[in-house]
């Protein structure tokens, strides 16, 4: 049943949402410059214009919306906080912005390193990622990152990644969703989690992070629905039995991870899946998915500390998912990012 309300309500809010970020990231800029951050890199390679980004995004905004005119799930309200809470970590973004460019002038990324979280964890991922203070192990760390990365993209990281509901609700068509069961690697602060709650109630969802605050972030995100379980855990080293799992989600994790780590990641996330099995794979963009947008590629671990970043714009994916067992089913632009289906042989 078509719900054209929902539809408009939907894309009323991203476009709300858009404007808002939109004039965050542009005052984040100019505190930037201020501040006496570098002038902004120019890549050699082609960029795309203004209005042919704003052009994708809009497209991600309507599929969105056209989304909950399908039913697939109603119109989102995940993401909302107090107006209070919202404006406190804007403020918190903004006093990090000064440290963040220091670090970036000094070059010195590894204040994670040096917490006592850091403790036993793998060294590429006690980082400064993005240039911010602790990395992925601070408490602040973990109330900035959804605003940090909504205002990198234009609020639109949330539609970004509902768009892998679509291949998990086909998947699901005509099964009992209190029988399956999803886990999400790499589950940072519990946002995909959530709206997979929202879409599919009675799914029985999973997260692994490598962080403890990120973890505990995920869990004060999940209240008001049924609860999803939270593993404090390596997606190296997957703590589940083998074929536990009927989906596994992976979301804008493998661009931060070394090359080798990546395979690894991949073969434990085929492990973990049923015959059948269906892997969701939202990243980054790589070289070549859009010639004329890889200029914005090539800057991106200029403005931010992304060691791995690099590398896996030019990695085989494909490649890798097929030497774990993990099938194409398709493969898809998303703005800047792009949606990756694959099916464990059966």
């Amino acid at each position: 049943m078509a719900h054209p309300l929902r539809q408009a309500a939907q894309l009323a809010g991203n476009t709300a949402r858009f404007g808002w970020y939109y004039g965050i990231n542009w005052l984040m800029d100019r505190q930037a410059v201020r501040l006496g951050a570098k002038p902004a890199y120019k890549p050699t390679r082609p960029v795309p214009t203004r209005q042919g980004l704003m052009t994708d995004l809009a497209a991600v905004f309507l599929a969105d919306a056209a989304a909950v005119r399908e039913g697939l799930y109603s119109p989102t309200t995940e993401d909302a906080e107090p107006l209070s809470s919202h404006l406190a970590r804007l403020r918190l973004m903004m006093a990090d912005l000064p440290g963040a460019i220091g670090r970036r002038e000094a070059e010195d990324a590894l204040t994670a390193r040096r917490l006592p979280a850091a403790e036993g964890l793998p060294e590429y991922f006690t980082q400064d990622f993005h240039f911010q203070t602790g990395g992925y192990l601070s408490e602040d760390s973990a109330k900035l990152y959804d605003v940090q990365v909504e205002t990198l993209f234009y609020g639109s990281a949330n539609p970004m990644r509902r768009s892998a509901l679509r291949p998990i609700a086909e998947f699901m068509r005509g099964q009992d969703q209190r029988k399956l069961a999803l886990l999400d690697v790499a589950c940072g602060t519990g946002r995909f989690l959530r709206q997979v709650r929202l879409a599919f109630p009675a799914l029985k969802l999973s997260g692994i992070d490598l962080s403890s605050t990120y973890l505990a972030e995920a869990a004060c995100h999940m209240a008001g629905v049924r609860p999803a379980e939270f593993i404090d855990g390596n997606a190296e080293t997957i703590p589940l039995a083998d074929a536990t799992q009927d989906i596994v989600s992976c979301i804008f994790l493998f661009h931060e991870l070394p090359p080798l780590v990546r395979r690894r990641v991949a073969a434990e996330m085929a492990r973990v899946l049923k015959p059948g099995g269906l892997l969701v794979f939202i990243d980054s963009l790589q070289m070549g998915d859009r010639p004329g947008w890889d200029g914005l590629l090539e800057a991106f671990p200029v403005r931010f500390h992304e060691p791995y970043y690099r590398h896996y714009t030019i990695d085989d994916l494909d490649g890798l998912f097929a030497d774990a067992g993990l099938l194409p089913v398709s493969t898809a632009p998303v703005f800047l990012s792009k949606l990756m289906v694959r099916r464990k042989a059966a």
